[in-house]
């Protein structure tokens, strides 16, 4: 065995044309670019055409193998991309290693060294030894760690000619052992990227794509990911992209999708097609998974993929997806980069990735989409749910968990970050911004809207169902108190919540006044000592509420001052009084919850939708509490 590999010689690696490996790839990128293009008509062109002029048993059939055709397409871009990608970051590493060998070959030559097939180095004799003034003999050099190869005893002068070839043979070695390192690397993705046989891509070929993906991710590190902007401001990232040549495009949507369709500052065009892709991927590491979390994320991000396919007005567009803590995704309904009134909705406690999330919410953002539109025709617009944070989940091993801040403060960060980036891309001078929070998701965008700047490019502050923002007074939200709206029903509980040293007064003395009723009625046997216990909690639990009570604000709740109340000082707008909690046939929240439907509070969905069109000036107004 010789210093260097035996399936590769620094002759073959010198001789290496990346072009040639860059050439392939070009080949595979305009194969995966004409399968884009042939999803993109049928997406676009043909269904769109086929559901506006064919109805029936026939046409129904035809959008079927439509979508599956698209669907193949989608798989043939994803893993053609990757091939793409994998030979040109073979390509770019290998040109690494070819420069150190260059280096070192031209500094042998320079010196009249011998550079040898095995990676030793021939050299001639050197200067006079240290004693005797005799020229130091000639030799051959190996690279650092041959046997054979001993350090001077010091009792010579240095040889400089040996230690310069030992030193040359080193980088010849290490550039070549480097390069089959990356060769069989890569000869192992590039085998993984075997397409299904067949006319149709299962589901586990998508399993097999996510992992695919994976690895090229891995491998390109260094040719693409370490390009992409990290910390950058939205606008440094929308110049970035703008300055990308189309095949560098091209690459980025390919293999990282995950990050280009979540990265603030991307045209929402882009985005959207970047998550499209990812949502396939998502889907298919998720699949055969038969844990809880891994069901309830896969139900979610099917309903929102069945969603997508089904098309409709206001278009859909995906800004975001991401299977990262509770879940992550960001739908819009109209673009956001060419809307002129822009509403962007944050929700709240218990909301995470799942069907519900996928019906529920992204519903409210639709309503709210075609309500403003029908307030101002002649505006375009977008309405945006807007989950990229963790809303608190109740859960018994946390059970405090959605009393306190800390995941508000976190996604009040992230919302103004993502709200920077619609500033960016849209290409209105002055788009009309609302940004609304609902219930938890209120305190995030109270919080959000009291950082330094405010929230990115908001002109109006709408809050429903708020438990509050953690501010005293609307002038503390940015955008004047004027431009802060709110709806709060009258039964709904979540506006109602005590503050925090109510609710330490009556938890206090719920558990002293059980404690004494106890153990004055064990007198009449363990019925009395429970009857007791009862009326004691009742008892010293409103009598500790009103304890504290009497200290505090009546305008006082859980998250500061209570936005609809006149000490706010907001602009309360008319909703219905929602169905009381314990009401016949009604959930017991339901009160919560009704804001956003037409169907159920007519009232409220109006006035969110005029605040979004910007005619707040014509929204039925209510007195504050």
């Amino acid at each position: 065995m010789t210093a260097l590999s035996s399936t590769l010689t620094w002759a073959q690696l010198r001789d290496l044309e990346c072009a040639e490996l860059e050439s392939a790839a070009d080949g595979w990128g305009k194969a995966s670019n004409r399968a884009d293009a042939g999803r993109d008509r049928i997406e676009k062109q043909l269904l769109v055409g086929l559901r506006e002029s064919q109805r029936g048993a026939a046409a129904e059939a035809a959008v079927g193998r439509l979508r599956r055709m698209s669907r193949n397409l989608q798989y043939v871009y994803t893993e053609c991309g990757l091939i793409r990608t994998a030979l040109n970051s073979l390509a770019h590493e290998m040109r690494v290693q070819q420069g150190v060998l260059r280096r070192a070959l031209e500094e042998a030559e320079s010196l009249k060294f011998t550079v040898h097939a095995d990676g030793s180095v021939s050299y001639p004799p050197g200067p006079g030894g240290l004693f005797d003034g005799d020229p130091l003999p000639g030799g051959t050099a190996r690279a650092s760690g041959v046997p054979g190869l001993l350090p001077s005893s010091g009792l010579v002068a240095p040889h400089t000619h040996a230690a310069a070839a030992r030193d040359i043979s080193d980088r010849v070695t290490g550039a070549v052992r480097a390069a089959a390192r990356i060769d069989w690397r890569f000869t192992r993705i590039l085998r993984r990227l075997r397409a299904e046989e067949g006319l149709k891509v299962p589901d586990r070929a998508w399993t097999d794509a996510a992992g695919d993906a994976a690895a090229v991710r891995e491998a390109a590190r260094g040719y693409l990911e370490s390009r992409i902007p990290r910390g950058g401001s939205p606008a440094a990232v929308r110049e970035w992209w703008a300055h990308l040549t189309d095949e560098q495009r091209e690459e980025y949507l390919a293999v990282y999708p995950d990050r280009i369709g979540n990265l603030d500052g991307i045209p929402s065009l882009i985005r959207d097609t970047a998550n499209r892709d990812n949502l396939q991927l998502l889907i298919g590491k998720l699949e055969g998974r038969d844990d809880e979390v891994s069901r309830v994320r896969l139900a979610g991000l099917r309903e929102i993929g069945r969603q997508l396919e089904a098309g409709g007005q206001p278009p859909m567009y995906l800004l975001g997806i991401g299977d990262e803590g509770n879940g992550r995704a960001i739908v819009s309904y109209g673009n956001p980069d060419t809307a002129r009134n822009v509403a962007a909705y944050v929700p709240g406690l218990n909301t995470s990735l799942d069907e519900d999330f996928a019906r529920g919410d992204l519903k409210r953002a639709r309503d709210t989409a075609i309500g403003a539109k029908e307030m101002d025709p002649d505006a375009s617009v977008a309405s945006i749910v807007w989950l990229g944070y963790d809303a608190p989940q109740t859960s018994m091993d946390d059970p405090l968990g959605v009393t306190g801040q800390s995941d508000a403060k976190a996604g009040a960060a992230a919302y103004n970050q993502f709200m920077a980036g619609i500033s960016a891309t849209n290409q209105h001078a002055d788009p009309h911004v609302t940004a609304i929070g609902h219930s938890y998701g209120s305190l995030t965008v109270g919080l959000a809207a009291q950082e330094k700047a405010g929230i990115p490019g908001a002109d109006d502050v709408v809050l429903v169902g708020s438990p509050g923002t953690g501010a005293r007074f609307a002038d503390e939200l940015g955008v004047g108190r004027g431009h802060v709206f709110v709806g709060a029903a009258e039964n709904d509980p979540v506006t109602k919540l005590p503050n925090d040293r109510e609710a330490s007064g009556l938890g206090a003395g719920i558990v002293g006044g059980a404690s004494a009723g106890f153990s004055l009625g064990l007198s009449g046997g363990p019925v009395g000592a429970a009857v007791g216990g009862v009326a004691g909690g009742v008892a010293g639990g409103a009598m500790g509420f009103a304890a504290q009570d009497a200290q505090s604000e009546e305008s006082d709740v859980w998250f500061g001052t209570d936005p609809a109340h006149r000490d706010f000082g907001a602009t309360r707008f008319a909703v219905s009084e929602g169905p009381r909690p314990l009401e016949w046939g009604h959930s017991p929240g339901e009160a919560h919850s009704n804001y956003f439907d037409p169907a159920k509070d007519q009232v409220s969905a109006d006035n969110i939708a005029r605040i979004v069109a910007g005619k707040s000036d014509e929204i039925e107004r209510e007195r504050p509490r």
